[in-house]
């Protein structure tokens, strides 16, 4: 039951943003002597993870997905958008927010962003 990944340029953005943020936490870890991984690390990782499953199964019970009304969908007017969670629990949790389509079996991320 798996989907194909597509993304929107601002989606797209804010992961690669994420990615460089962790892979420059933990050069400077390793070169501090740092065990502990950064926050930074684990918020990309949860990121990834909650993606991964997205892909796998969009009602995947650790995703929580619901329906989130304050985006527009960018394939279809009045099309529905949906929001997972990459955290919980957790000041300010990282969101992604999603949608079916363009085709059939594709996932259109949208943005990933903290939760408002």
């Amino acid at each position: 039951m798996n989907f194909e990944l597509a993304w929107s340029a601002r989606a797209l953005s804010e992961y690669e943003s994420l990615q460089q943020a962790a892979a420059k936490s933990q050069k400077s870890r390793r070169a501090g002597s740092r065990g502990k991984a950064s926050r930074q690390a684990g918020l990309f990782k949860q990121v990834t993870k909650a993606i991964q499953l997205l892909a796998q199964n969009p009602r995947h019970p650790g995703l929580n997905s619901h329906k989130y009304a304050m985006l527009e969908n960018p394939h279809q007017r009045g099309g529905d958008v949906f929001g997972i969670y990459a955290q919980n629990q957790t000041a300010a949790a990282y969101r992604v927010f999603w949608c079916y389509g363009p085709g059939k079996r594709v996932i259109t991320i949208i943005a990933i962003t903290a939760h408002p």
